[in-house]
Formats: C-alpha cells, structure tokens, sequence
C-alpha cells in the first residue's frame, strides 16, 4: 500500500485556515526581525563617548611683583596764606606828600625802600626849636659851672667848718644839678623830635609785595589810619589739613629750627600738568580742623612770587590759591608698590599661580596713598599681578596671557565640576 493512500485531501477550508495564519504571523515575523536586526546594529555599531565639558581661561595681562625700599607720599589739599603780614600806619599826624607809583595792588619794595612821606615841615620846626633850647641849656650850664667855680674859691678863703647841706648850698650844687636835669630832658625832646621827622618817611619794613592800599596825596592821616597792607615776598606758607593717622609718616621739623619732609606743590589749573614748586615742611599747628577734625600741616615755599633772578623759570605762586601737595615721607625697606585700582575689597589683589588660574589673595597693606599702595606682606617677590579687570573673578577660574594660546598645556582644558 502507498503511503499516499493513508494522507487525507486537504479541504478547501482547511487550506483558507493556513493563508489566514500565514497573513497573521507574516507581520509580527518582520517586525521581530527588523528589532532584532535593530538591536544587533545598536550593540555591534561605534559607541559615542562623553566629552568633558570645557571651561574658557579669561585672557588677563599680568606683571611681575617687585620688592625694594620704597618712600611714602602723603597727599593733600591747602591753601595758600602770607607768612608775614603787616596793616601798616603811621607813627605821627599830617599829610601825605608824596607816594611811590609803586605802590599798588601788587607793587614790590625791598626792605627800607621808601613806600610814601609825609609833610615834615612842623617836624623840622620842632627839631630847630629843641636844637636851640639845648644850646641854651648847655651855656646856661657852663655859666652855673663858672659861678660854682667862684663860689669854691669864696668857701676855701672863708674857712669855716658847716654842714655838708650848708657846703652843698654855698657851692651852687642844686642849681647845678637842676641844669643837667634839663638839658637832659631837653635833649630827649630833641631826640623826639628828630625820631617823629624820620618817621614822617614810611619804608617798607620787609621784603614785600601790596595787597591794598588806603590813602592818596593830601590825606590826612594820624597813628590810627590805615595806610597799606603788606604781606612779605620771602616766602609763603601752604596750610594743608591731614588726617593725623599719617602723621607719622611725616617729618613735622623742630618747632620751626629745622625743616622736615620736602614737599612738591602742583597748581594744574594755573601751572598745568607738568609744573611745580619745592617746599619744606615747617610745622603743625597747634589746633586740628574744625571741619573733619584734620592736622594741619605747615609748608613753607620761598620766593612764591619768583622774583630772584634764580627763580624767573618758576610759576609764581598766588596767595589764595588752592593747590596740592605731595609730601614726601619716610621709606620702607621692603615693600610693594601697587596702583590703588588693583586693590580689591579693601585688601586684596589677584593672582595668576603657577598653576595658570586666579588667586584671590589677603594682603598687608602698610601705607595708603593717593595713586599707590604700600604692601608688606601677603604677596612675594616674582609673582604674577593681574592687572586686567575681570568681571566675575572666582576663585581658582582658569586664565591665559593674551599673547599665548594657554597659559599651562596641562591645565588648559579645565572640567567644570
């Protein structure tokens, strides 16, 4: 028997059964395959790796931190006042008769030059009536002395003993005496007179330039009129107010004996920029600033007005002006000097360490000026200063020069954490 004869004919059902299984299964068997196909090209293809995230250096300029000696300079403001200063009058009464076309607003005179006179001519008739009540005095003693002579001779031949009160009176002692004591007071009388007609010729009594002047030719003036005010030309003085915490940086002299710290004084409104004068320290007032409770320093400039043929070069100084002053104060051995704008939060600077990122450090400051700081400590020698403006400085953020790529190769690409 064939093994044909014991298969059943397949029905037209049964075969319409298998095509709708085969419908069914087709989809589920592709999509089985493209995941597995998926799945193999995901494990079997390259992986991507995670790159660390980079972090930008800021470019900085930086420059090397240099110690030495260093001299302090102490800045300030002050004004300008006369050193001497005289409201001049006279000495006698009368009329001005003459007066010197120089003097004015501004004018000059050397010590003992003429300034103005006055009418002498009263003065000169006091001085010839004394002059000839001495002369007259002076013979009416030398006939007491004559008659004293006579009356010597008289008591010698009458020789009797008296008194010494009877001696005296019989040798003429008393109007004697009483001569001398006139011609001495006459002859003061005379030396009055002829000091009130020296007087009667003002001079000036210093080195000196006009500040104002109050009369003319043919006032009348007495010792209470108010001829000229002088304010001497030798030199000036600048009042400066300090605050006494940098007063030990200052040499304040020896109560005007000796000079102390030396002194540069700077007018940019008159002078400009580049011009300057010398001074000296001279002193320190005895009482503060009632505005601010300041010290007030005492700068002494000769010749202000530059009048001596050394000085025609220097500004002239003005009274009144109101100038700066820069002191000079004593040194430190071993210090730092950095410009103020560098300074951060009061005491602190940035840093570029060697390994290429920013140091926020705590420094020593031991002096303050007005441009530069002193500083002693917290800083050494070769490190490297910022001196660029960052906008957000953190500390240990990663910087670069501007003239190189990085700043360290190995710490360029710096991961954020």
């Amino acid at each position: 028997m064939c093994p044909d004869q014991h298969q059943q004919p397949q029905t037209p059902s049964m075969q319409n059964r298998r095509t709708a299984q085969m419908r069914l299964l087709l989809p589920i068997l592709v999509v089985i395959c493209a995941a597995a196909v998926a799945v193999w090209m995901l494990q079997s293809g390259p992986k991507a790796k995670p790159r660390a995230k980079v972090r930008n250096a800021a470019i900085v300029d930086v420059r090397p931190i240099e110690f030495g000696r260093q001299t302090t300079t102490v800045s300030a403001m002050g004004a300008v006042i006369p050193r001497r200063e005289v409201i001049l009058k006279p000495q006698v009464s009368g009329a001005i008769l003459q007066i010197s076309d120089k003097l004015i607003p501004g004018g000059h005179f050397a010590k003992g030059e003429q300034l103005l006179s006055i009418d002498p001519r009263d003065y000169q008739l006091a001085v010839q009536q004394l002059a000839s009540e001495v002369a007259r005095v002076e013979a009416d003693q030398q006939l007491e002395l004559g008659r004293q002579r006579v009356a010597q001779k008289e008591y010698e031949l009458l020789g009797e003993m008296v008194s010494a009160e009877e001696k005296a009176l019989m040798l003429r002692q008393p109007q004697l005496e009483n001569l001398r004591a006139v011609l001495d007071g006459t002859r003061a009388r005379l030396e009055q007179a002829q000091l009130d007609l020296e007087r009667t010729v003002i001079k000036a009594p210093f080195n000196a330039v006009i500040m104002s002047r109050e009369i003319n030719i043919g006032t009348i003036v007495s010792p209470s009129t108010t001829l000229a005010t002088l304010v001497g030309s030798d030199s000036y003085w600048i009042e400066a107010p300090i605050p006494a915490s940098q007063l030990k940086w200052i040499d304040t002299g020896h109560n005007g004996i000796a000079a102390g710290s030396k002194v540069r004084i700077f007018d940019n409104a008159t002078w400009g920029a580049d011009s300057f004068r010398n001074g000296q320290v001279i002193g320190l007032t005895a009482t503060v600033e009632e505005q601010g409770r300041m010290a007030r320093l005492l700068v002494e400039v000769s010749d202000p007005l530059a009048l001596q043929a050394s000085a025609k070069a220097q500004p002239v100084l003005l009274l009144g002006s109101y100038v700066r002053v820069e002191i000079a104060g004593a040194s430190l051995p071993h210090a730092a000097a950095i410009e103020r704008d560098l300074i951060h939060d009061g005491n602190h600077v940035w840093i570029m360490d060697d390994k290429g990122t920013l140091d926020i450090r705590s420094v020593d400051i031991a002096f303050r000026g007005k441009d530069k700081v002193l500083i002693t400590g917290g800083i050494r020698d070769g490190e490297l200063l910022v001196t660029s403006n960052l906008p957000s400085p953190v500390q240990g953020m990663s910087l670069r020069l501007k003239d190189t790529e990085t700043t360290n190769p190995a710490e360029a690409k710096a991961v954020e954490p």
